[in-house]
């Protein structure tokens, strides 16, 4: 790729709560909206955020109906329950490695969308982990329509990063004007298969057919490679990944420099 004369920058908030990750992310995508971050760290400028869920946390889409989860069950397993500010079905955040990316751009949707699986395609070499994008063009409103999409992870939209043919990162953007927010799951071992046990969906067939499609069509880091890298081996392959694929060398940036702009 060329190189890019946009400054970019790459933040780590570590493991925080799941209505703290949302309500930044959001706060990002309207420091972008506003022009607030690009007066402060400078004209066209990129940001990369890095972040994981403590406690792990169920997360729904924009649109979702929320009547499609079991709360007590989510409760009684200290999964806490939020809304994303993006699209797509429910996500289980246990054992992931989650990414944002924000920037004002003209750049289409889809074109964000292939960069930043680039990055992570890069990312996962690093990890020892040979992906591929996934290059069909499924209809997601009919898929999301059946029962058995309540999982986003059972879905693939075109770009997303599989591995013989099952699904290893989720993602999913909202654009607000010319600002854009991107954020996405890698995952780290099979947690989030428990997602089946915090539906309040009691149709058996139903039931297993998740299970059977989290079993076929996703995978994780442990199950490719026998181990799960720490949070800071990763965060390190994807800024190298980001210099690499960006053509830009990345500026890190503490919490407080960004919040301070809230």
């Amino acid at each position: 790729m060329k190189r890019s004369h946009s400054p970019v920058y790459a933040v780590s908030t570590g493991a925080r709560e799941g209505s703290w990750n949302m309500d930044f992310d959001t706060q990002l995508l309207e420091l972008f909206r506003t022009g607030k971050f690009q007066k402060e760290f400078g004209k066209e400028s990129m940001l990369w955020r890095f972040y994981a869920w403590n406690p792990p946390a169920l997360s729904l889409g924009y649109g979702q109906n929320p009547s499609e989860i079991d709360e007590e069950s989510c409760r009684a397993k200290h999964i806490d329950i939020v809304k994303r500010p993006t699209g797509g079905r429910a996500v289980l955040h246990i054992d992931e490695f989650t990414y944002a990316f924000c920037a004002e751009t003209s750049r289409s949707n889809a074109a964000i969308y292939e960069m930043v699986h680039e990055v992570l395609l890069e990312t996962l070499m690093i990890l020892g982990v040979k992906a591929a994008f996934c290059r069909t063009t499924p209809d997601m409103r009919k898929r999301y329509s059946s029962a058995e999409s309540v999982s986003c992870f059972t879905a693939s939209a075109r770009n997303e990063l599989h591995v013989d043919g099952r699904k290893l990162v989720g993602s999913a953007q909202r654009r607000s004007d010319r600002a854009i927010l991107q954020h996405g799951s890698l995952l780290l071992s099979t947690k989030h298969k428990m997602i089946g046990k915090l539906l309040r969906c009691r149709d058996r067939e139903i039931l297993s057919n998740i299970t059977r499609d989290l079993n076929s069509k996703t995978t994780s880091l442990y199950e490719l490679t026998g181990s799960i890298p720490d949070f800071m081996t990763i965060s390190n392959a994807m800024i190298t990944s980001v210099s690499k694929i960006l053509a830009v060398d990345v500026q890190i940036l503490d919490e407080r420099e960004i919040t301070t702009l809230f």
